[in-house]
C-alpha cells in the first residue's frame, strides 16, 4: 500500500468510529410513558436522527425536529431536517430552532426531549437574543471567525446572545431531557459543544464582553450594549452549574476525536506501523503547530528519536487561523502548507490533515495531503508555498497539486484528523 493510501485509510478509519449509524443506537433510552420529542443541531444532526428513527420502536411515538447545514440533509420520515447557514448562521436556522424551542415548552414530564447535539449546532441553532437581530448576529460572527478565537471563546459570546443556547433548551422544557452529544472541542465538555443548549454554563456576560476585546472584535452597538447590560445584571444569566435545572437533564458524550485517533491507531498497527498519539486536544495557530510537529518529525527521521521509524505521529484538536491574506483554504490546508514549508522536502515523511466532518473552514475539501515530493512539483507549476502560506492560500497550493481530500459531507464532526507518516 502507498503512503497515499495508508493516510487516506487511516482517515477513513477514524471516520467509521464516529458514524453516528453505528454510535447512536446502543444510547438510545427507553420510550418514555409520554412522548418523545427529538431535536438537534450540528453536522451531524440528520444522521442521528436518521440512527433514532432506524432503532426506535415503531409503534412508541415519536416525531421531532432537526438542524443541520446545506447539503447535510438526509430523508427521515418521522423526524423533520431542516437545512440551514454554517459557519454564519442564517433565517432558515433561526426559523427551525424557533419551532424546537416552542415544541420542548409543550412537553409535559411524562414526556422526554432527546437532543442531538453536534458541531456547527452554534451556528445552525440560533434565535437571538430580545433587541439582537440576525444581521447582528451574523455581522458578529463573522468576526470571531476571522479573528482566530478558540472556539470555546466564540461559544462564550454566542450563548450570550442567544435565547436557546448556554443551557437555555433544557430550561425551557419540563420533561426529562437526555442530550447525546458528539464532540468537536477540546476537553469534551458539553458546555462548550454547539455551545451546550443542555448544559450548564459557567461563563457570563462579562466573560463575553472580555472576549470581544481581547480579540478587538468590533461587534455591532446593539450587541455591545446587550453585554453590556447583562454584565451589569439587567439581564438573566445562562443557567449555571448546580442548578436546579439539571436535575432532569443527561448530557451524555458518545464519541470523540480520541476514539478515532484510537481507531486510526488501531489500522496503523494493522499495516505494522508504529503509532503514536501526541494528543486529542492540540490548539494554537495551525502555522506554529506545524513547527512543532515539523521538528519532532525530523528527530525522529534522523536519529530514530524519541520513536523508530516506521511511525504514524497522530494527533487531533482544533487549530485556529488568523486571517492575514485573502487565499482560500481551513486550519488543516494551512498546518500542512505550514509543514511543507518547515520540512522543505524531507525524504520518506508524508502528511495529512483533515477536519472530520469534510469541510476544511468553509472550502469544499475535507483537508490535503503532503508528499515529499511536494514542493519540487510545486516548483514545476511556478507555486510559491511561502507566498502562499502568507496569503492563507493552502486551498489553492493543493489543489494545484491535486492532492486535496474531498470527501464530501461525513455527518459526523469530532474536530480534525492529523497524521505525519515517517517511513
Amino acid at each position: 500500500m502507498s503512503p497515499r493510501d495508508l493516510l487516506l485509510d487511516s482517515f477513513r478509519a477514524a471516520l467509521s468510529a464516529a458514524d453516528p449509524l453505528k454510535i447512536v443506537p446502543r444510547h438510545l433510552p427507553k420510550p418514555p410513558k409520554g412522548r418523545t420529542l427529538v431535536v438537534g443541531a450540528g453536522k451531524a444532526a440528520a444522521s442521528m436522527a436518521l440512527a433514532v428513527e432506524q432503532n426506535w420502536p415503531a409503534k412508541a411515538p415519536l416525531d421531532g425536529s432537526v438542524i443541520t447545514r446545506y447539503q447535510h440533509g438526509l430523508l427521515t420520515n418521522r423526524i423533520t431536517v431542516t437545512e440551514a447557514g454554517h459557519p454564519v448562521p442564517d433565517e432558515s436556522g433561526e426559523k427551525a430552532a424557533q419551532e424546537i424551542l416552542r415544541r420542548a415548552k409543550a412537553l409535559t414530564p411524562d414526556d422526554l426531549l432527546l437532543v442531538l447535539v453536534s458541531g456547527g449546532g452554534s451556528a445552525l441553532l440560533s434565535i437571538p437574543a430580545e433587541g439582537i437581530s440576525m444581521a447582528d448576529l451574523k455581522a458578529t460572527t463573522r468576526e470571531l471567525l476571522r479573528c482566530g478565537a478558540p472556539i470555546q471563546d466564540m461559544n462564550t459570546v454566542r450563548k450570550h446572545l442567544s435565547a436557546i443556547q448556554g443551557g437555555r433548551l433544557a430550561a425551557a422544557c419540563r420533561a426529562p431531557v437526555l442530550a447525546l452529544v458528539i464532540s468537536d472541542v477540546t476537553g469534551d465538555d458539553p458546555t462548550h459543544i454547539a455551545s451546550g443548549p443542555c448544559a450548564p454554563d459557567p461563563t457570563t456576560y462579562q466573560d463575553a464582553l472580555d472576549i470581544l476585546k481581547r480579540y478587538e472584535v468590533k461587534a455591532p452597538r446593539a450587541v455591545a450594549d446587550h453585554l453590556a447590560r447583562g454584565a451589569k445584571g439587567e439581564l438573566p444569566e445562562t443557567p449555571k452549574p448546580g442548578s436546579r435545572i439539571f436535575k432532569r437533564v443527561e448530557n451524555r458524550v458518545i464519541a470523540t476525536a480520541q476514539a478515532s485517533l484510537q481507531a486510526a491507531a488501531s489500522f496503523f498497527i494493522g499495516h505494522d506501523v508504529h503509532p503514536a498519539i501526541l494528543g486529542d486536544s492540540v490548539t494554537g495557530e495551525a502555522r506554529e503547530v506545524a513547527k512543532v510537529y515539523g521538528a519532532l518529525a525530523r528527530e525522529v527521521k534522523q536519529h530514530g528519536l524519541p520513536y523508530q521509524p516506521p511511525v504514524a505521529l497522530i494527533s487531533g484538536g482544533e487549530t485556529t487561523v488568523t486571517v492575514r491574506g485573502n487565499g482560500r483554504g481551513g486550519r488543516n490546508a494551512e498546518f500542512l502548507l505550514a509543514l511543507a514549508v518547515d520540512l522543505a522536502g524531507a525524504d520518506g515523511i508524508h502528511a495529512l490533515a483533515c477536519d472530520t466532518d469534510g469541510i476544511d473552514g468553509s472550502e469544499d475539501n475535507a483537508g490535503a495531503v503532503l508528499a515529499p515530493d511536494s514542493l519540487a512539483r510545486a516548483v514545476k507549476k511556478k507555486l510559491d508555498p511561502a507566498k502562499r502560506l502568507d496569503d492563507n492560500d493552502g486551498y489553492g497550493f493543493f489543489g494545484a497539486l491535486g492532492d486535496l481530500v474531498v470527501t464530501g459531507p461525513t455527518r459526523t464532526n469530532v474536530n480534525d484528523y492529523r497524521v505525519i507518516l515517517v517511513q
